[in-house]
Formats: C-alpha cells, structure tokens, sequence
C-alpha cells in the first residue's frame, strides 16, 4: 500500500512540475517565438508532438540510469541542440524581464548592443568547453 501512494505522489508531482514547465514556456512566448521565425506556423502539431517526446526522453534518460549506443557525434549534435533550445529559454525570459533594454539605458549603451549580445554568446560558449574539458561538476 505504501508503494502506491508514493507512486501516485511521484507522478502526480511529476504531473504538476511538467504542467508549470509547459505554462512557463507558453507564458514566455518561446513556442510561439520559434514557430514565428521559422515561419513554421502549419507544423504546430509536430511541434506539440516533438516537445511531448523530448520531455519524455529527458524524462526516462534522467530517471532511469540508461546509456545510449551512440557515437560522439551524436552526442555533440545533441549538445547542440540542447544549447540552442537552452539558449532560446535565456533570451526569452531576459526579453521578457526587459533585462537589456533596462542595463543599456543605465550604462547609456547607444550603439553596439548587437556585439555586447554575440560576446555574451561566445563568452558562454567559452565556459561551457572549458568546463567540460576541465571535468568541474565531476566528483
């Protein structure tokens, strides 16, 4: 009986964190956002499937120890793909929270905001590398 109801709390928790993820990512407009630069606006279903699956996968490779066969090179394919989603939820919030427009008028940034965001970008990128060549988080 115990089991039962820690697994009904797991997936209702489960149920409940997925449902503020989904929420938060409409409420930022990340969806939306990508579907509006692709022009991709007649694949919404494919999306719909996509983030199902993805959220699935991320799901059962986090909870279950499993290990893929893979290559490498999918990994880094991967990794890039995780960035640039990763990426896309950072300017999204910061859009949102209007975190350039407020730093640019206090500093008095007139020109040059397009170099200062493509620095950020290379710095992360930088650190990101450096931090796996380097192993830090590994115990």
């Amino acid at each position: 009986m115990g089991q039962v109801f820690i697994t009904l709390v797991g997936f209702s928790s489960g149920f409940i964190v997925a449902g503020g993820v989904v929420a938060l990512m409409v409420g930022l407009g990340i969806i939306t956002r990508f579907i509006g630069i692709s022009h991709t606006a007649d694949k919404i279903f494919q999306y719909e499937d996509a983030i199902l699956l993805g959220a699935v996968a991320g799901t059962l490779l986090t909870v279950y120890d499993l290990s893929l066969p893979v290559g490498a090179w999918i990994l880094g394919i991967g990794g890039l793909f995780i960035g640039i989603f990763v990426g896309g939820w950072i300017m999204a919030l910061a859009e949102v929270i209007n975190v350039f427009p407020v730093y640019c008028r206090r500093l008095g940034i007139t020109k040059g905001l397009s170099w200062i965001v493509i620095t950020m970008a290379v710095g992360k990128t930088a650190g990101s590398l450096l931090g796996f060549y380097m192993r830090w988080g590994k115990g």
